[in-house]
């Protein structure tokens, strides 16, 4: 069953307004459409976790920082669509500009902290506009649960700051990364990928699985990270904007496995740039954590 499809704020009001007359919790998977495995993943969670779900579609040009970057995206509202419709989400959220930013806006949300370094080191404004949009999102929806995906493992983080920082009346559910069979992160970039390019990328995820098994037997982080470098490198990837070993907890850098922590990268294959993120915990922890 196809999901209605949502345009205007007073209707998505009068939508959430019936719902929570009748106790409903909602649930809401913010998106910018291109709709993957990954995103379907986080509406089936949503779907075990609310009794009315909301899916968003918004192309946010508040978090890109290359006018070519935003005119590129793709806009697959047809397809995304279909996909959602075996799922039977309650509304498909698909607001024009003026339901998000209304003449004169204004105000914009910037969280500090967490959004510095890594992607926000080389995105400019960046997570201003994805804090802004997703402040938005989560009053608009007035949702009770949002999922966002671990893979941008930073936006995640942003999220949960501004929600506990604003003190909005939401749970951020973080909900693993989904990947393709050879290991590579699912992405709606990875369409962009030559045929040669794509049989290149798994590189990247197998250079952070062999750092984080280095590191837990022992091996100092530098080295390890080192190591990783020079692996995505060898691997056929042009570049590596970034590859750190942060706290999962504060996203402070880490010179240890001593905690819970991420390794984080983006790096640049065939011109195009792709992130990723596993997590690293230390032996002792791992030990006894339940099985």
């Amino acid at each position: 069953m196809t999901a209605p499809i949502v345009r205007r704020l007073a209707e998505l009001r009068a939508l959430t307004a019936r719902w929570r007359a009748e106790g409903a919790r909602i649930g809401v998977v913010p998106t910018m459409g291109a709709l993957h495995a990954g995103h379907l993943s986080l509406v089936e969670a949503a779907k075990a976790g609310a009794d009315r779900v909301i899916v968003t579609i918004f192309v946010n040009p508040r978090q890109f920082n290359n006018p070519d970057d935003l005119a590129n995206y793709p806009r697959t509202e047809g397809s995304d669509a279909a996909k959602l419709a075996p799922f039977a989400v309650d509304a498909i959220y698909v607001p024009a500009p003026d339901q998000v930013y209304p003449e004169g806006f204004a105000t914009t949300v910037s969280v500090s902290g967490v959004s510095e370094g890594l992607c926000g080191a080389h995105r400019p404004g960046h997570f201003d506009g994805v804090a802004t949009v997703v402040t938005k999102l989560l009053l608009q929806t007035q949702a009770d649960r949002a999922y966002f995906g671990e893979k941008d493992f930073q936006q995640l983080m942003v999220v949960r700051r501004l929600v506990r920082d604003l003190g909005i009346p939401v749970e951020i559910v973080g909900c693993p990364t989904v990947r393709e069979p050879d290991g590579l992160a699912l992405s709606s970039r990875n369409v962009r990928l030559g045929h040669t390019a794509r049989a290149k990328a798994p590189a990247l995820f197998a250079a952070l699985t062999r750092a984080v098994k280095e590191m837990s037997e022992g091996a100092p982080v530098g080295q390890a990270l080192g190591e990783a470098r020079a692996a995505v490198l060898a691997g056929g990837y042009s570049d590596v904007e970034y590859l750190e070993f942060r706290s999962a907890a504060t996203l402070a850098p880490l010179q240890a496995l001593s905690e819970p922590a991420r390794l984080l990268v983006a790096a640049h294959l065939d011109g195009v740039r792709l992130i990723d993120n596993v997590p690293a915990v230390p032996q002792r922890a791992a030990a006894f954590a339940p099985s």
